[in-house]
């Protein structure tokens, strides 16, 4: 993990959307407590147990989030891409992180402090706004995973992702990680994950090739989930 100065930090937070409405002297604020990292693919950002001393924003590249057990299992809670963040809550609450996160891809990484946060928020109540919205939207979605995992199937979660990154037929979608991260994601097995996408394939409603997969009937997906 390494860092390269400050130069542009201001540039990138204003073009995502926690800091598009502040004003260049707030961003400016932001960034001289911001910390630009560059992290090859594979490299722990944090583990389990860390001290949590601000938030993270991805600039580009993908990170995972996961729970590890002394076994060595993995269980991924997220995967966080450009123009999302991760780590806000825990700030709040001076606990340690409860998750580890590993790069997927080579990432460029915001580290904002939490004095900064802090000071914002008293400063901005916009930006206090769209911190709340922003951790609302997160436990919205473990909420929505929480239903997914109780009351729909495996196959019904493997089309709800795709239908999710959808938008017509003939749309490739590009899986973010590898099947086995994607599948812990989706809290299966890499195994019946492969198994439902095969069934999809002979169904003829997708075709797979690598981490490319490409709808071939979004409305009869959307209807062999029901």
């Amino acid at each position: 993990m390494t860092t390269r100065g400050k130069i542009k930090v201001a540039n990138f937070l204003a073009q995502l959307p926690l800091f598009n409405e502040l004003a260049p002297a707030e961003l400016e604020q932001i960034a001289a407590q911001t910390t630009e990292i560059h992290v090859p693919r594979g490299e722990i950002i944090f583990r389990r147990g860390d001290p949590c001393t601000g938030f993270y924003t991805v600039v580009y590249g993908r990170v995972k989030l996961a729970f590890t057990s002394a076994q060595g299992g993995e269980k991924v809670v997220e995967i966080i891409g450009p123009g999302h963040s991760f780590g806000e809550a825990l700030m709040f609450m001076d606990k340690p992180y409860i998750v580890t996160a590993q790069t997927l891809a080579d990432s460029m990484l915001l580290h904002v402090s939490k004095s900064a946060v802090i000071d914002e928020i008293q400063r901005t109540p916009r930006f206090a706004h769209k911190m709340l919205a922003g951790l609302s939207r997160r436990l919205h979605g473990l909420m929505c995973d929480v239903e997914a995992y109780s009351l729909n199937s495996g196959t019904q979660r493997v089309i709800g992702y795709l239908l999710k990154e959808v938008v017509e037929d003939g749309q490739q979608i590009l899986l973010p990680a590898t099947k086995s991260v994607v599948a812990s994601r989706l809290n299966l097995t890499p195994e019946y994950f492969s198994r439902v996408l095969h069934d999809l394939i002979e169904q003829e409603l997708i075709t797979v090739d690598g981490k490319h997969i490409t709808i071939l009937n979004a409305e009869q997906l959307r209807a062999y989930q029901k």
